[in-house]
Order: structure tokens, then C-alpha cells, then sequence
């Protein structure tokens, strides 16, 4: 029998969740929940949305898991208050993870983490709660993921990084071995880190100019 699953939100991130837990998991999804300043159409992905402050009620944590679907929002911190809330009221906290990924680090995977295909999750790291990882990431070994932190695609994490808690990785983001990126540290698109990066820190690599030379001017392409 497959376990039943409450998943926390209605956004973008709440409907890839479902497709993801009912397509490759071992939970049937029976509900969304939001706050109920928020609670707008009673239905989403053909299923019923009840509001947080009732839903042990009508779907009682003895009976029930709940996984926390946000994004980074304020840097990590909604996600991070909402997966808090669901463990005060008692909910089994589900995690997602891709039939699809390479985990090799024998499950050190904490709760309400959301792992795409395509990871690549070496021996010996360790990736703690409430951790985002999109697809087609590298994250190598004696890596620390700390919690509530999201890393986007194809970023590469070589092997003995610590990363802190609430950080936001961009898309194809290098970090070099064995250094520490600080907590709620935001790393922009394309930058190559290092170097230990202090908490608090924002790193944003140069965006390419647009050229002088109009794409009607290009004889070759």
C-alpha cells in the first residue's frame, strides 16, 4: 500500500511535486494544504486544498506524511517555516528522490529534501533537511549540503565543500575543493568560487554585453 502524502503549496513548485510523487515514489498524494490567507481555489491538480490550520484534522499526521513544496523565497526562509510548522504538528516528513540520480553516499539524506534526476551525489557526503537540488548537479565527495539551502541546476560542487544553511547556488555555479561557503550565502549564475565565501556574501559573475555588431551583420551563421 503506498503511503499517503500531503504536499504544502500551490504554486509551480507544488505541481512539479506532484508529478514527480506520483510518478516515481511510493506515496499517493491525497492533498494539498496552504495557509488559509492564501487559500484560494479548493482544488489543484484535481485534488482537495485545506487550509494548514485544519489539516490535522481532517488528515491527521498518524495517517499522513507532508512534504513542504516552495522555492527559495526570501532566502529559503518561507520553506523553511513551513517544513517547521508541518514537524510541530507532528507530520512524518517525506522526502523526493529521483529513481534517476546517482546517490552513492549511502542515503545521507535528510527530510523534505527534493533531489532531480540527473544528481550525482558522491560517497561520503552528506546532504542535511529541507535541501532543493534540480537537476543535473555534481556534489562531490566529503561534501556538506547544510539545511534549508537551494542549489539549481548544473552546478558543480567538487569534493570537501561545506555549504551553510539558507543558501541559494545558481544555475552552473563551480565551487572548487574544500572550501566554505558561509550561511544565506546567494552565488549567481556562472560563478567560479575559489575561495571561502563569507556568510551574508552575494557572488555574481559578469553578464555577457550584447555586441556592437547586429546579428544581421553576421555573414557565417
Amino acid at each position: 500500500m503506498r503511503k499517503r502524502l500531503i504536499i504544502f503549496g500551490t504554486g509551480d513548485i507544488a505541481q512539479i511535486a506532484h508529478a514527480y510523487f506520483s510518478n516515481d515514489s511510493d506515496y499517493q498524494i491525497v492533498a494539498f494544504t496552504v495557509d488559509s490567507a492564501y487559500l484560494g481555489e479548493t482544488e489543484f491538480c484535481s485534488l482537495p486544498v485545506e487550509p494548514f490550520e485544519t489539516v490535522a484534522e481532517t488528515y491527521p499526521p498518524s495517517e499522513h506524511s507532508m512534504f513542504v513544496a516552495l522555492s527559495y523565497t526570501k532566502l529559503n526562509t518561507l520553506r523553511r517555516s513551513k517544513y517547521e510548522a508541518a514537524k510541530a504538528l507532528g507530520y512524518p516528513i517525506a522526502s523526493y528522490i529521483s529513481s534517476r540520480a546517482s546517490v552513492l553516499n549511502n542515503g545521507r539524506i535528510g527530510e523534505n529534501c527534493f533531489i532531480f534526476e540527473d544528481n550525482t551525489i558522491q560517497p561520503f557526503s552528506v546532504i542535511g533537511d529541507n535541501v532543493t537540488l534540480w537537476s543535473g548537479n555534481h556534489i562531490g565527495h566529503h561534501s556538506t549540503i547544510g539545511d534549508h539551502t537551494f542549489i539549481a541546476s548544473h552546478v558543480v560542487v567538487s569534493g570537501g565543500v561545506e555549504i551553510g544553511e539558507q543558501c541559494f547556488i545558481g544555475v552552473n555555479v563551480t565551487l572548487r575543493d574544500h572550501i566554505k561557503i558561509g550561511d544565506r550565502c546567494v552565488i549567481g549564475a556562472g560563478a567560479l568560487l575559489l575561495a571561502d565565501a563569507e556568510p551574508e556574501g552575494v557572488y555574481v559573475a559578469q553578464a555577457t554585453e550584447r555586441s556592437k555588431v547586429p546579428s544581421t551583420k553576421l555573414r557565417r551563421i
